[in-house]
């Protein structure tokens, strides 16, 4: 089904919603064969007010598949279920995933998505003492309404206290649902796109397009000065001009704030509320037209004079003009920004491609971080160039006979970390196993032995050292993992975890990054199979 269908059917319904026409706005939205959540809601919404309970259900269990993400979805759902009085445990498990949806806010404002309604925490927290009081728990009601009178939000009023003397009283408590009429709308300008418009125009016989402009010849249109311009009139009768006889402050969306004694030009007529359309400071906004009063724009018989600010500029055709944006300061670092046609870069590439045995790695000198590292002392004889991987790329240049531990010391200043809590890996050629750097344990090494070609390429990880637990393989993550739960194990993709354990034939125990914990066995692989485990824990 077309966008433009889907628009088309859904602003019909709504303004059957507005009409009152619940039948003809369920008409419209069935006739939608790709349904969306939102449209979805609104159906539901009109079989509520024609009192079909069990279609409004049915359509909001639609729109809670289509989004489980929809707070307001499953708030709707809750009060509906203590409308049909059934299944009161379902409602209270909605209210529950409706308030884990709020993600801790006090309120969710659904106008972004076309809903004129604010969801208040406060308001799910209602629902479920409701829910508390059909089930006959009455304590769990009055705690649950007490925790509500904590939380902040607008139009509670006194709705929690009453409630609670009902809960005393053991008074079923009446749901909360979302008023009648108040729909998902599609967007204006959205709407606004399917209207046909005639984009060529008709003709029309143009002596100037340049205001005041006293030519009136069949030659082309001279050059103006660009800029501000004086119009034309007879005294102030006649002025577009208008002076602010008292300061006003802005009471709303739309109106603009002036000094008293300030000139306004009035860009429209005024309107039943007594405000009048006028540009100010090279903004445009409404003004009471009672403070306003035409303004004398004569000028003197000697020198011209401007007797009103600059600031007013020509009168918009479409839209107000707009003020110059400030330049960018020269020196200001350019902004990277990742597009949809250039991906932002991957570990899968340099993680989990082999090369093969036989050919030798290809270094390039061209990408950006040997750009910015390269200098005359990277390329002398006898040194290598260490590139090292952490939170963020760093990279350093030692001489050849650098031993292990003289590197880590380095690094570690580089970094800023403590040298005894970083763990140094390299990746050997062809393989994809990082294999840690024998510092203490192998003395005498020195970073030619996993130098190629000048180069050497090192992963560090901030890690605290176990203590009574031994290490029986490794494993490569293939993916991110986040936690589950408080014994889950964080990593991420390319990390190396150190196997501590086996919990079952799924889920492995392993240390990475310092921390210890499970993680789906699904999630690394081991390389090497054939090493067999050297100790039982």
């Amino acid at each position: 089904m077309l966008y433009t269908e889907l628009l088309q059917l859904w602003d019909e319904s709504v303004q059957a919603v507005d009409a009152k026409n619940w039948q003809g706005a369920l008409n419209k939205l069935e006739q939608i064969s790709e349904p969306t959540s939102r449209t979805l809601f609104n159906a539901a919404s009109a079989h509520l007010a024609l009192g079909q309970l069990a279609l409004a259900m049915r359509a909001l269990d639609l729109t809670i598949a289509k989004d489980e993400r929809l707070a307001i979805g499953f708030f709707q759902r809750a009060a509906v279920m203590m409308q049909i009085d059934r299944q009161l445990e379902e409602a209270l498990s909605d209210c529950i995933w409706a308030q884990k949806h709020m993600r801790g806010n006090m309120v969710i404002d659904y106008r972004q998505l076309g809903l004129r309604y604010k969801l208040y925490s406060w308001q799910v927290l209602y629902n479920a003492a409701a829910v508390y009081c059909r089930m006959g728990q009455w304590e769990q009601a009055s705690e649950v309404l007490l925790s509500a009178s904590q939380e902040k939000g607008g139009g509670r009023g006194g709705n929690i206290e009453a409630a609670l003397d009902s809960v005393l009283r053991k008074d079923v408590l009446a749901p909360l649902l979302v008023p009648e009429g108040v729909v998902f709308r599609p967007r204006k300008q959205d709407v606004e796109q399917l209207q046909q418009r005639d984009f060529l125009g008709k003709a029309k016989v143009i002596s100037s397009m340049i205001p005041n402009d006293d030519f009136g010849g069949f030659e082309p249109l001279r050059l103006q000065k660009p800029g501000f311009y004086e119009p034309k009139v007879n005294g102030a009768q006649d002025s577009r001009y208008m002076r602010v006889r008292v300061p006003y402050m802005a009471r709303g969306p739309g109106q603009l704030t002036a000094p008293g004694g300030a000139m306004v030009f009035l860009f429209g007529e005024e309107d039943r509320d007594g405000m009048a359309t006028v540009i100010y400071d090279g903004q445009r906004g409404c003004l009471p037209m009672s403070l306003l009063e035409p303004a004398d724009v004569k000028t003197s018989k000697g020198k011209k004079e401007n007797r009103f600010p600059s600031g007013i500029p020509l009168p918009p055709g479409l839209k107000p003009p707009s003020r110059p944006q400030a330049q960018p300061s020269p020196a200001a670092p350019p902004q990277v920004r990742f597009t949809s046609d250039t991906p932002p870069p991957s570990y899968t590439s340099a993680t989990h491609v082999l090369l093969p045995a036989s050919e030798p790695p290809q270094y390039t000198a061209n990408t950006a971080s040997d750009q910015h590292t390269s200098s005359p002392q990277v390329d002398e004889v006898g040194s290598v160039v260490v590139k090292v991987h952490y939170t963020y790329s760093v990279a350093l240049s030692v001489p050849l006979d650098t031993l292990y531990h003289e590197l880590k010391e380095q690094i570690a200043q580089k970094l800023g970390q403590p040298a005894s809590q970083l763990r140094l890996r390299h990746k050997p050629h062809g393989s994809q196993v990082l294999i840690p750097l024998g510092g203490e344990e192998e003395p005498g090494c020195t970073i030619q032995e996993v130098a190629e070609a000048g180069r050497a390429t090192l992963w560090c990880q901030t890690e605290d050292p176990l203590a009574n637990r031994t290490i029986l393989y490794q494993m490569v993550a293939l993916y991110d993992y986040a936690a589950q739960g408080p014994e889950d194990l964080e990593f991420s993709e390319g990390d190396t975890i150190d196997i501590l354990g086996q919990v079952n034939d799924e889920w492995l125990e392993g240390h990475c990054a310092g921390n210890i914990g499970i993680f789906p066995s699904c999630f690394a692989y081991r390389e090497n199979t054939s090493i067999t485990q050297s100790s039982e824990l």
